[in-house]
């Protein structure tokens, strides 16, 4: 499997993707990198970490522009043709590359990705997949960024491809799907989610009808459809609490010995809930629907987020999950001409 590394993206580059990748290597003997980037910058770097040892199954690409976090999305694969998001993308296009990963622009990665290798056949917006967890379980959140204007139909493609994610990935026998509204009755919401509400009814999910904010922690369903905007606030609250929490503990243990040494005793305890709140572990989120794999990284990914985001693109690609997108859309389109069909005889 090859698979093409944006070694300058994100806030501690090229340091923790270059790390990142010998983690990965190590762990997955069946994966070979494309370490794209300013070429004597990161060969200095990688060497200079052990790189050595993975020499025959890393390949360098050279990329003479980097896009900043301020750069506007579109104009960044307009500008910066050779950027290494760009180079990345590229080598998908090509055949070269299996999927690409990248902690960089979230942006110019859905820009460039829909740009140059377009979307799969049935599927009008691609959608970012985050996996997020819960006291018991984790849920798809999607979609959690890509898209902050949508109408009924990218909803639709949303559910149909959370649900293959969260059956080939997650290993979910038979995903529940939920459309996030404000009530779960029928007629909550405004007009997208009550059109959406429709189309996930009639279309041979195991759609569960609306949730509301307090369902995703409490009693989640294993796929949350969304529209980007109303899925980035959600992510980034989320990920906001989860700190503030931990920060909280860490300030009110301290106060005194006897919490102190409480804290001390229950140390395996908080370090567990830590690492199950922690993005690291969940590595980074498939762009559902473009027609290649990638994965986008969270910016501030340390070497083992990158790691895991290199295996996240590794278990994509070994289900075949495009394929298996394009096969379920197919039978979706059908199965709606045959009752098109039907209702005019």
């Amino acid at each position: 499997m090859k698979i093409a590394l944006d070694v300058m993206g994100g806030d501690f580059a090229p340091r923790n993707p270059l790390l990142g990748a010998m983690g990965a290597l190590q762990a997955y003997p069946d994966i070979m990198l494309f370490l794209v980037g300013d070429q004597d910058q990161i060969a200095d770097e990688f060497w200079r970490h052990g790189g050595r040892h993975f020499a025959d199954r890393v390949e360098f690409v050279h990329a003479t522009q980097v896009v900043a976090m301020d750069d506007q999305a579109i104009e960044s694969v307009r500008q910066k043709r050779d950027s290494s998001i760009s180079r990345c993308v590229r080598l998908v296009k090509e055949g070269k590359a299996d999927a690409l990963v990248s902690a960089g622009h979230t942006g110019a990665v859905v820009a460039a990705a829909t740009i140059l290798l377009r979307t799969l056949p049935g599927i009008p917006r691609a959608g970012i997949a985050t996996v997020i967890p819960t006291e018991h379980k984790r849920f798809l959140l999607i979609d959690s960024g890509a898209n902050i204007d949508s109408d009924p139909t990218h909803l639709l493609g949303y559910a149909i491809m959370g649900s293959i994610y969260s059956r080939e990935l997650l290993h979910v026998v038979n995903p529940c799907v939920g459309l996030l509204s404000i009530g779960t009755e029928d007629a909550k919401g405004n007009e997208l989610t009550k059109q959406a509400f429709k189309l996930l009814a009639q279309a041979g999910i195991n759609f569960s009808g609306n949730v509301e904010g307090h369902d995703l922690f409490e009693n989640p369903v294993d796929v949350v459809v969304c529209d980007g905007f109303v899925g980035n606030v959600v992510l980034k609250t989320a990920e906001s609490i989860a700190k503030a929490v931990m920060h909280w503990l860490r300030s009110e243990l301290g106060q005194n010995p006897l919490r102190m040494l409480g804290a001390y005793l229950a140390r395996g305890a908080f370090l567990s809930v830590k690492q199950k709140a922690s993005y690291e572990e969940y590595g980074g989120a498939l762009l559902l629907g473009v027609n290649g794999t990638c994965i986008i990284a969270h910016g501030a990914s340390t070497p083992k987020a990158i790691g895991n985001a290199i295996r996240i693109a590794r278990e994509a690609i070994t289900q075949n999950v495009n394929n298996r997108i394009i096969q379920e859309m197919r039978r979706h389109c059908e199965a709606k001409s045959e009752d098109t069909a039907a209702s005019r005889a």
